[in-house]
């Protein structure tokens, strides 16, 4: 996988870093951008990646060019981060979760909270709301070599698992895939087993058995076949999938000030177009999966489960209380 890294980074063209006019300012310089998605390109992040690189390139007029790599081929999320925030990094764009606490974000945090969202109409008043834009700016304002770009979501995520659980309880015991810190406490409170995975590892530890238990958007569990090895999907929608596009800093400073503003009103129109296809996919995928084979079940009473989090709910959202308050009161 390194090598890839090391061909795809030989051949991303010289060109991209604009160079400046004698008086300071950047000329609109073509410039080609490397865009990684661990997603393949007909998931709910995939689609929203390929209206932003279509949007780009249609307002630039062909000066800027994305290119788009899906379904992991730039690695998995480690690893195209480990890239991306080096400090030469060959890979400019990165779809990633909302939450950059595992490479120095604060404040997101917040929004990766289990329970946070009472649904999507209050994730999307939020990512209109001053507050988004206080957290896309912070990796920028913390000096961690990254700018957001703009917000999406996958839709609510669910546990799905080789054997059913049909309630709070039958999460007891079983190897649970997580992924950071959130995940790994959620899995905790839920008195499950955390086992911290590679997203591109977790449908072959289904199938092994190393891990019983997964977590994703229905959307995702759909294009990434994973019924076919945990057929069994519980909607306790424990959390919103938000996530967000980030641009290098470096990348975003060798942009001019037009190509800037280019990408800002892509990313509007893609988070647009995000918030659009997942409203009118999600039934249609329910269906779907019935149809694959899936046993789907629902959650009557949230309540059991919420409680069971109440204790690391508090302690994620201690640092910024206030802050969370005003995100949990858009609500209203």
């Amino acid at each position: 996988m390194i090598r890839k890294l090391l061909l795809i980074s030989a051949a991303v063209p010289l060109l991209f870093f604009a160079a400046c006019k004698k008086d300071g300012q950047k000329k609109d310089k073509p410039v080609t951008l490397l865009m990684a998605e661990v997603n393949p390109e007909d998931s709910i992040c995939g689609q929203m990646d390929l209206a932003f690189k279509q949007k780009v390139e249609e307002l630039s007029g062909g000066n800027i060019t994305i290119d788009l790599q899906c379904s992991g081929i730039l690695g998995d999320e480690s690893q195209v981060m480990k890239v991306f925030m080096s400090e030469n990094p060959t890979i400019q764009l990165v779809r990633i979760s909302a939450s950059l606490a595992k490479y120095g974000g604060k404040k997101s945090k917040l929004i990766s909270i289990p329970f946070t969202f009472s649904n999507a109409e209050h994730f999307w008043k939020f990512a209109s709301s001053d507050i988004a834009q206080e957290l896309l700016n912070e990796p920028e304002e913390l000096n961690l070599g990254m700018r957001g770009l703009f917000y999406g979501e996958e839709g609510f995520r669910h546990f799905f698992s080789t054997e059913k659980i049909a309630d709070i309880g039958d999460m007891e015991g079983k190897k649970t895939r997580v992924s950071g810190e959130v995940l790994t406490e959620l899995a905790k409170s839920l008195r499950a087993e955390p086992i911290d995975l590679p997203f591109t590892d977790l449908y072959g530890s289904l199938q092994t058995g190393k891990c019983e238990v997964g977590e994703q958007p229905i959307s995702n569990y759909l294009t990434n076949s994973f019924y076919n090895v945990a057929p069994y999907l519980i909607l306790d929608g424990h959390m919103l999938g938000a996530v967000q596009v980030v641009i290098s800093s470096q990348a975003w400073d060798a942009l001019s000030e037009n190509q800037q503003r280019i990408l800002m009103e892509a990313g509007k129109y893609a988070s647009d177009y995000c918030r659009k296809i997942v409203a009118e996919s999600e039934e249609g995928i329910k269906q779907q999966l019935v149809a694959e084979g899936a046993t789907i079940t629902a959650v009557d009473d949230i309540t059991p489960w919420q409680e069971a989090c109440r204790d690391m709910i508090a302690e994620a959202a201690q640092e910024y209380p206030e802050l969370y308050q005003k995100i949990l009161d858009l609500a209203k």
